[in-house]
C-alpha cells in the first residue's frame, strides 16, 4: 500500500465511525481526497468517496435495523425520490461549480445549530406531529432534495437527513439515525451509478478505504445503540458544528 493509501484508509475509518452514528463523515474523508490526491479531477475524487461512503451507510443501516423497528412503508416513499436526486446532482456537478449554494447550505446549518441547543428535548423523544399521509408527501419532497445536495456537495448529507427525520416526520434520534442510512446508501449508490458509467472512479482506492470505512461503521453503530439519545444528540450538534467550519473556511477563506 503507498502512503497516500494508507492515510485514505485511516481517515475512511473515521469517517464511517461518525457517519454511523450521525452522518458528516464526508466532512472528514472529501477534504483528505481532495489535499492526498490533489492532481484529479474533483468529480472523480467524490466519485471515489461514495463506494465506501456506501459500505459504511449499508453495514450500518443494517446493525440499526437489528435494534430498531423501521418504517419500511415510508422509507419506500422517501428512497426512490432521494435517489433520483441524487442522480441528478452526480450530473449537475460534473457541469457546474457547486461553490455557489455553500453560503445557504451555511446558513442553514446555523440556524439547525441554534434550533437544536435550545431545544434540549429535540430528538430525545418519538412525536408523530403530522398524519401518515403529510409524512410521506414531506418525507418525499425532503428525500429528492437532500438526494440531490449529496450528488452535488455531499458532505453533511446523513445529518441533514437525520434532522429531516426528527423534524419532520417525528422520530428520535436512534430511529432518524436508523433511517437515514437506508437512504443515505440509496443517494450514494445513485451517484456510484453515474459517476463509474463516466469514469470518475478511482476502484484502486475505493475498495480499500470501503473495508475500513466498514470498520468504522461497526463502532460507531454499536456505540450509539449502547449509549443512545441523548449521546446522539451531543454528537450530532458537534458534526453540525464541524460542517459549520467546513462551509466558513470554503466560503470566507478558501482562494
Amino acid at each position: 500500500m503507498t502512503t497516500e493509501l494508507i492515510l485514505l484508509c485511516i481517515v475512511s475509518c473515521c469517517a464511517g465511525f461518525i457517519d454511523s452514528i450521525v452522518g458528516g463523515g464526508g466532512l472528514l474523508q472529501t477534504p483528505a481526497m481532495l489535499i492526498i490526491l490533489p492532481h484529479y479531477p474533483v468529480a472523480t475524487l467524490l466519485g471515489t468517496t461514495k463506494i465506501p461512503s456506501l459500505t459504511g451507510t449499508a453495514f450500518a443501516g443494517y446493525r440499526y435495523s437489528r435494534q430498531v423497528t423501521i418504517n419500511w412503508k415510508l422509507l419506500s416513499a422517501v428512497i426512490p425520490a432521494a435517489f433520483t436526486g441524487a442522480v441528478l446532482g452526480a450530473y449537475v456537478i460534473t457541469i457546474i461549480d457547486n461553490t455557489q449554494i455553500k453560503p445557504v447550505i451555511f446558513i442553514l446549518l446555523l440556524l439547525v445549530a441554534v434550533y437544536t441547543y435550545r431545544n434540549k428535548n429535540f430528538g430525545l423523544h418519538t412525536a408523530r406531529n403530522y398524519s401518515y399521509t403529510s409524512q410521506v408527501l414531506m418525507g418525499t419532497i425532503s428525500g429528492f432534495v437532500i438526494g440531490f445536495y449529496d450528488g452535488l456537495v455531499g458532505p453533511g448529507t446523513g445529518t441533514f437527513l437525520i434532522l429531516v427525520f426528527i423534524a419532520v416526520l417525528g422520530n428520535d434520534f436512534i430511529h432518524s439515525s436508523a433511517h437515514a442510512k437506508y437512504v443515505n446508501a440509496a443517494t450514494n449508490l445513485a451517484a456510484i451509478i453515474y459517476f463509474a458509467s463516466t469514469g470518475h472512479i478511482l476502484y484502486e482506492y475505493a475498495i480499500p478505504m470501503a473495508l475500513f470505512n466498514l470498520g468504522g461503521s461497526y463502532l460507531g453503530t454499536k456505540l450509539a445503540l449502547l449509549k443512545g439519545n441523548k449521546f446522539i444528540r451531543v454528537f450530532f450538534l458537534l458534526i453540525v458544528f464541524g460542517t459549520i467550519l467546513r462551509f466558513a473556511y470554503d466560503i470566507f477563506l478558501k482562494e
